[in-house]
């Protein structure tokens, strides 16, 4: 048995999903449909949705390599100056992604603190790919950190501790119960870590700049064709609502699958 609602939440309700899905439906009546198929398979429009897809896949595979293990560190540990650690890792939530963009250049930028260490050994990052993959995940990080750590420890340690008691070795119970009880956190937080490196626009074009092929991905190239060809932009817009929402799709019906 539900419990009834108060009768007025749907009014705020009924408005803020109108505040979201007005624009949306804005942009949508704005869209040239009889150009709209030349104008995202243009070859400019083609290389930066591949670019994006590829570098968001690579950023989100960077974030669970490093995620998983800060978020398990942060909800199974206790340890002094634990509380600035965790503000310092969800830091990139409220700053300004051109601000992550500067940061980025200090640290990898030829005349950055780590860069011409790297320019020595021959690694140039800015301006590269590969500087648009470390934007990517400088800024969709704390999505996954906040979700694996909030269901780490929704889930308890009960399962942890009755595996260690029978024998189970660490790296053991880390794979074989902690992992799977997490696991529709790890997924929500995982495509979290991916949207937010697809629509990552700020800390790219600071960091990696806006090379065609290389380093401008769709949010640079429509920011790009807004000036040039405002049709084109409007429709390249629509295919990144649309791929947006097929990755929200499938990781809700991954999750009800689970």
């Amino acid at each position: 048995m539900t419990t009834a609602l108060p009768r007025w939440l749907y009014i705020p309700a009924l408005l803020g999903a109108a505040f979201v899905l007005l624009p949306l439906v804005a942009m949508v009546t704005r869209v040239d449909w009889v150009a709209f198929p030349a104008l995202v398979t243009s070859p400019s429009a083609r290389d930066a949705l591949w670019l994006s897809l590829r570098t968001s896949t690579a950023s989100t595979l960077l974030c669970v390599l490093l995620g998983v293990p800060m978020a398990t560190v942060l909800a199974r540990t206790r340890f002094r100056g634990q509380a600035l650690v965790r503000a310092l890792v969800l830091l990139p939530l409220v700053l300004p992604p051109v601000v992550g963009g500067i940061a980025l250049l200090a640290a990898f930028g030829r005349r950055g603190m780590l860069g011409a260490t790297l320019e020595v050994l021959g690694l140039e990052i800015a301006f590269t790919t590969a500087a648009v993959v470390l934007a990517q995940a400088f800024v969709a990080l704390p999505f996954l950190v906040v979700s694996v750590e909030g269901a780490l420890r929704t889930a308890g340690r009960r399962y942890e501790v009755v595996a260690a008691t029978l024998g189970a070795a660490p790296t053991t119970v880390f794979r074989r119960v902690t992992l799977p009880l997490v696991l529709p956190g790890l997924l929500s937080g995982t495509v979290l870590a991916f949207a937010r490196s697809l629509g990552e626009f700020g800390a790219t074009i600071t960091f990696a700049g806006s090379l065609p092929g290389t380093t401008t991905t769709l949010p640079i190239q429509i920011y790009l064709e807004r000036v040039t060809d405002p049709d084109a932009a409007v429709a390249l817009s629509l295919v990144l609502v649309v791929v947006a929402l097929i990755v929200i799709g499938t990781a809700r019906h991954g999750r009800g699958a689970l």
